[in-house]
This record gives structure tokens, C-alpha cells and sequence, in this order.
């Protein structure tokens, strides 16, 4: 009976990782096809990576999406930190059901109402302000910065809670002032969660089409947005090439943080130790 289940769990697990993981092999081993079909091989090739890096319009919509997304994860963070640890340790004050609720509302609500509020928002300031001259890089970047710092204070409101509070009470207890208790206690203890609230905000703001839409202007396509507008006519094999490359350069992102989080985790098992 023992080996039947441990035998199931094994076919559910090789099931699960190849229905994630095979449609991504498949892609980047056709990013070496030499056919111009994306579904039928006929030999190996990096022309259509050399095609790639001669492809101007998708390399800026590239270069604009990841220097969005970096943005947009590092604001998100900052703010996102400091709401997810209100609504941790600040208890209930008055107001606080407003707050929840508005840093709530842009998980539940559909996106394509936040970049339309977000758009008319833009248009009246720009009306009576003459700024912002246009949507572009400044108006994408917020709309990703006000999506992506709920998650983020989700992240960290979870992980503020489940810290032992002994280190900042003792640190206070010594008389270090509560900003110094929470950059040198706090802000190490939740390393991890914010590695992981920063690779998810990047990943949303990276992957985002709906309020981008809304919020782009002339010169100022994402990435998304390109090869959306190029489905239309018929995807080419070069989109396999720059998804291989953007896939390789977020594993080692990945891995590299990881291992960050691994040696966090070692020295706070062996500060807890000593």
C-alpha cells in the first residue's frame, strides 16, 4: 500500500513539473530551429537569434519593459514594505478599515478598471498641470508601482507577523530608537520575503498588457504589448529566441537569490543558536 502511494505521489509530481515545464523546453529548443515554422524542425540554427538582436523595435520594447519592471519592483518594495508592516504591528487606528481596503483594492479589482481610472487621472492632472506631457515610462511605471505594492505589503504583512518580537523589544530595551530597531533588526530578518516580494513585483510589471495598454504612449511600447501586436500577423521564431534568453537570465536571478536566502536563513539559525 506504502509503495502504491509513494509510487502515485511520484506520477503526480513527473505530471504536474511536465505540464509547467515541457511547453517551456519545447520553446527554447525551437529558438534553435532553422525553420521558420515555430512548430516543425528542420535543423539547428541561431538565426533567429541573430535575427533578434537586428530586430530594433523588439529589443526597445524589451529594454523599456525591463527597465520598468526594475523600477517597479524596487518602489513597490520600499512602499510595499512600509504598508505590509502598518498593517502588522501598527494594530487598528482610526481609519485603518480605509486604508486596508484601499491598499487591498488593487488585488480584487480587474485591471482593466484601474487603467482606465488611472488614464483619466492622468488626463485631468495633465489638463490643469500640463504635466505629464503625454503617457510614457513615468505613467506606466506608476500604475505597476499602485498594482504591485498590494502584493508586496501582502508578502511582508505575513511574514512581519511571524517574527519573533523578543529581538526588537530587546533592542529597544537597550535604548535603540524604533527607525534604527527596524533597519538593523527587522529589515535583515525579512531579507527573504522581500527577495520574494521584489521577483514577484518584477514578474507582474514584466508581464503585465492591460494597464500598460492604457497607460503607454507613441514610443513607449512594452515588450507585451509588441508581441501581442505582432500575433496578428503571424508570431516568427525570433519571440522563441528572446523568451530562451529572458527565461536563462531570470533562472539566474533565481538561483541567485536562493542562495541569498539559504546563508539568511543559516545565519539566523545560527544567531538563534548562539
Amino acid at each position: 500500500m506504502m509503495r502504491r502511494s509513494s509510487w502515485f505521489r511520484f506520477l503526480s509530481l513527473v505530471v504536474g513539473y511536465s505540464f509547467l515545464y515541457v511547453p517551456i523546453a519545447c520553446l527554447m529548443v525551437f529558438s534553435f530551429n532553422d525553420s521558420t515554422l515555430m512548430n516543425s524542425w528542420s535543423g539547428f540554427s541561431l538565426r533567429w537569434y541573430r535575427s533578434l538582436f537586428q530586430d530594433q523595435a523588439l529589443l526597445s520594447a524589451a529594454r523599456l519593459s525591463l527597465l520598468i519592471a526594475l523600477l517597479t519592483a524596487t518602489a513597490s518594495v520600499v512602499v510595499g514594505t512600509w504598508a505590509g508592516y502598518v498593517l502588522a504591528r501598527m494594530g487598528r487606528f482610526r481609519g485603518f478599515g480605509l486604508y486596508v481596503g484601499m491598499l487591498s483594492a488593487p488585488l480584487v479589482m480587474p485591471e482593466v478598471v484601474l487603467g482606465i481610472s488611472l488614464l483619466l487621472m492622468f488626463v485631468e492632472i495633465s489638463k490643469f498641470t500640463g504635466w505629464p506631457d503625454g503617457n510614457g515610462l513615468f505613467t506606466i511605471w506608476v500604475g505597476h508601482v499602485i498594482l504591485c505594492t498590494a502584493y508586496v505589503a501582502v508578502i511582508i504583512q505575513s511574514r512581519v507577523r511571524d517574527l519573533d518580537r523578543s529581538l526588537e523589544e530587546a533592542a529597544l530595551d537597550l535604548g535603540a530608537s524604533p527607525l534604527k530597531v527596524f533597519f538593523l533588526i527587522t529589515l535583515p530578518l525579512i531579507a527573504p520575503a522581500l527577495a520574494a516580494a521584489w521577483l514577484l513585483a518584477f514578474t507582474l510589471s514584466l508581464d503585465d498588457v492591460v494597464i500598460a495598454a492604457f497607460l503607454s504612449g507613441p514610443g513607449y511600447t512594452t515588450l507585451p504589448l509588441e508581441v501581442f501586436s505582432r500575433v496578428r500577423l503571424g508570431l516568427k521564431p525570433e519571440i522563441n529566441a528572446l523568451a530562451t534568453l529572458f527565461m536563462v537570465a531570470v533562472g539566474i536571478i533565481v538561483v541567485a537569490i536562493n542562495r541569498m536566502q539559504i546563508q539568511a536563513s543559516k545565519r539566523q539559525a545560527g544567531q538563534g543558536a548562539a
